[in-house]
């Protein structure tokens, strides 16, 4: 990837990426040549709020440096929900708070608060070869770009390029689109899981806490009982093959993420390529290369070619938006 440079004069920067598990943070101090260090992976459950989480960050980078602490002048926030204006609430998560009175509380300079998804678009034009796992062919940085992620909820955003040669990003909750159907296996699916919900969203489904609910509905299609399973034992048995619910609700998994991604090729005009961010698909390794999701990522009849000369990869380093939220400093302090 490219470095981020820091153009205040040594002083440092904060940069977070928090979802509604984890917060992760980054340090970027100007005399350490501008990169991402001292990451760090904090539970938001083990913190009473957003506050307390940057603080004990804070206290551990201070004993590490000693001496050579300063505190951050600016900082970039990427967060798991909709971002529009001062009061921000978490979307699967308990934590909300106030941008301008955090930043008075932190004393920064600035502190820049962006959608995850924002920040990990803004970080696609950066992407080194070891980040990502392209299908067949590698994205190209150019145009438009898009990014869907599968975490514990479901993020949906596009990068494209300005005339001046910037990177502008074009965030969204692309997650909470209804979600559709593409075959009646696929159609019973969502008669079974509308009996649950009044809305069905892509998020509702193809997540960390909506893959519970996609496995019920398998189970029910199938006309099968199957116990109340966590995302990652649904993960870790379809991955073994030994639950035949579990299997079915991996390849439907990756059969509607594929139709919901090329969806959102296609309204965003994303002909660069498409990434797949989020904690899930790298946890399923070659079953997901070997899955439907290609086949029904192109299947969109008349626009067939049009998706197919689209190429898509799978962002495999978890810290990328970390990286966006230094692009978000970096324009603020240019």
């Amino acid at each position: 990837m490219t470095r981020p440079q820091n153009p205040d004069r040594g002083q440092p920067w904060l940069v977070a990426d928090i979802g509604g598990t984890n917060a992760r943070f980054g340090w970027v101090d100007g005399r350490e040549g501008g990169a991402i260090t001292r990451v760090s992976t904090l539970p938001t459950a083990e913190h009473a709020d957003i506050a307390a989480a940057v603080r004990a960050y804070l206290a551990q980078v201070a004993s590490e440096l000693g001496d050579r602490w300063q505190p951050p002048q600016r900082a970039a926030f990427a967060v798991a929900t909709a971002v529009a204006g001062d009061w921000i609430e978490f979307t699967n998560s308990s934590w909300q708070f106030s941008a301008r009175q955090l930043q008075l509380d932190l004393r920064l300079r600035s502190l820049q608060v962006l959608n995850d998804f924002e920040a990990l678009a803004l970080a696609l034009p950066r992407l080194s070869a070891g980040q990502y796992r392209a299908h067949e062919r590698v994205p190209d940085a150019t145009g438009t770009l898009a990014v869907v992620g599968p975490g514990t909820g479901l993020g949906v955003a596009g990068v494209t390029r300005a005339r001046d040669g910037s990177w502008v990003a074009l965030a969204g909750e692309g997650g909470h689109c209804t979600l559709s159907a593409f075959n009646d296996f696929e159609s019973a699916l969502l008669q079974h899981v509308r009996s649950e919900f009044e809305h069905v969203s892509a998020e509702r489904l193809l997540s960390g806490i909506g893959m519970p609910v996609l496995h019920r509905a398998v189970a029910r299609v199938m006309g099968c009982t199957a116990g109340t399973l966590t995302t990652e034992q649904i993960v870790e048995a379809g991955l073994a093959r030994t639950d035949d619910v579990c299997d079915r609700t991996l390849d439907a998994f990756c059969a509607l993420l594929g139709g919901f991604c090329g969806n959102v090729v296609l309204t965003l005009g994303a002909r660069g390529g498409l990434f797949i961010g989020g904690g899930i698909v790298p946890r399923l390794g070659e079953r997901f290369f070997s899955s439907s999701f290609r086949d029904r990522f192109e299947a969109k009849g008349r626009f067939s070619g049009y998706l197919q000369a689209v190429p898509s990869a799978v962002i495999v380093d978890t810290m990328v938006a970390l990286d966006g939220a230094v692009a978000a400093i970096e324009r603020l302090a240019e």
